[in-house]
This record gives structure tokens, sequence and C-alpha cells, in this order.
């Protein structure tokens, strides 16, 4: 996806269709970097926070408590007080431990949002810019 900020790309495990993690690319320089924040907090899988709070590092015991049509339903609830007008896409994209969800204006992707898979909390990406497009794509399996 590109964004006026940055770019940014979804990784998913081929072997389960699971979204494994976020990256940002840095528009200028090219560089590829995990995307900060829940990426690393909440993904139960792939994340790390050494150092900070305590060494926690967002693990999860099993699988999550909130299910996908649970969490767009927070999303929707969540954007209808916070911002009105705007609405979650029907598609939750799972990573392990959390859902990231497109947010939709007059049927135009306006940003995102991502929604812990135990908790609920919502959690909302301010930091892309405005969107500018999208490309879907595949790896070739040799």
């Amino acid at each position: 996806m590109e964004f006026s900020e940055n770019f940014y790309a979804e990784v998913e495990e081929q072997s389960t269709d699971i979204h494994a993690f976020e990256l940002l690319i840095d528009r200028y320089t090219g560089v590829v970097y995990p995307k900060p924040g829940l990426n690393m907090m909440w993904n139960a899988r792939y994340g790390r926070m050494a150092g900070m709070m305590g060494g926690w590092r967002g693990r999860q015991a099993g699988p999550m408590s909130v299910i996908s049509e649970r969490a767009r339903g927070i999303a929707q609830g969540w954007l209808g007080q916070f911002l009105p007008g705007v609405s979650a896409a029907e598609q939750a994209n799972a990573f392990y431990g959390y859902y990231t969800i497109l947010v939709m204006k007059d049927g135009q992707v306006y940003g995102m949002l991502s929604v812990n898979g135990c908790s609920g909390e919502v959690w909302y990406h301010t930091w892309h810019g405005n969107f500018v497009g999208m490309k879907k794509l595949e790896t070739l399996n040799e």
C-alpha cells in the first residue's frame, strides 16, 4: 500500500494464510523495516519488546479470544465514536495476536486500524498519511 508518508506491506505465511508481520518502506530511501508499535508489541509469534515494559514480549497463550467478526464490530464501534463518517472494511486480516482492518470512506481506503485479539483494544494507525494506492503482490512457487 502506498501512503503519502510511507509504503506499507503485510507478509503472509504461505503454509498458514496467517499474516506474519507488517513492514514499512521509506518512500525516499527504500529502507525496509518492521512496523513499530503493535507489530512488535501485539504480535504473539514474531513480535518483540525486550528491555521496555519489563521485558514483556507480547506473547499470548493459545488462540485469540476475539474472532474476526467481533474484531470488525469492535473496530466499527470505535470508528463510530472517534471518526464518524468512516467504516471498517469487511475483511479483518488476522496476524498472530491481532487483526488489521482497513478504514473506508465513500468506498475508498481512508486509513487502517488494528484490534488486539485478546483484549479488543484498538490502535488507529495515524503515521501513514493519506492513502495513495494499493497492489497485491504474489510470490512464485518454484
